[in-house]
Parts: structure tokens; sequence; C-alpha cells
């Protein structure tokens, strides 16, 4: 029986090339994730899924600033704030060890470091 991953010619390039590491956007948490395939028996077509990605500890983030959270504020304004681009919310959950992004915003008066991204170092502003 024929590998079903060579019938289709698009996932044959995509698993052969280093296009399957840009399947999002620059600016998506999953950007240049690995994938893999599983292949269960009697699927006619592998299943493609991206490799678990490890959240970074906050020690390799160098903040910046800091933003004190006041009621009704909401972690997509913030990142549009700081960052310059609200889909980039994940940076500030990665940077503040938030798993659920809510929690970030839940209590007035917390502080939350705006960071520059992993692995980034420059002066504060």
């Amino acid at each position: 029986m024929s590998d079903p991953l060579f019938n289709d010619p698009v996932a044959a390039l995509l698993a052969q090339t280093s296009l399957q590491n840009n399947l999002f956007a620059p600016n998506s948490r999953y950007f240049g994730l690995p994938t893999s395939t599983l292949s269960p028996p009697g699927c006619e077509k592998p299943i493609v899924y991206l490799l678990r990605r490890f959240v970074p500890p906050p020690e390799r983030f160098q903040v910046i600033q800091e933003h004190t959270v006041v009621q009704d504020d909401r972690l997509d304004r913030i990142a549009g704030q700081y960052l310059g681009d609200a889909t980039l919310f994940w940076r500030l959950c990665d940077a503040n060890r938030a798993m659920r992004p809510d929690d970030l915003t839940a209590t007035p008066g917390a502080t939350l470091d705006i960071t520059l991204p992993e692995g980034v170092t420059g002066s504060s502003m």
C-alpha cells in the first residue's frame, strides 16, 4: 500500500521542506513550531499536528516596563498599547506566567511585566 502522505503533493512538499515550520503568521505563538504526523489504522490521510509548545520561563524575558491593571482592562488592548499588536497578548501571558489570560487582568492594581520578545535584550525605555 502506498504512503498516503505522498498521494497529496502539497502534504509531500510540506513534509520535505522548511515550509512546515511556517504554517502560522510570524506574530503567532505557534510560528516555527515543528509538526508531526499520525497515521491511524484505517485512516486514508495522515493527521498532521503541531508538536507541543513549551512556555519559556519568565527569566528569558527582559522587562522594559510595567503596567498597572485598572478596572475593565483587557489583555489585547494592553498588548496593542505596549507591543503595537493586540494579537501578541500571548507574549504578556508568557512573560507573566499566566496559563489563563484573563487572570492577568482580573485584579485591579496588579502589575504586569511588559517585556521584549523571548531572548532579546536591550535597554529599558
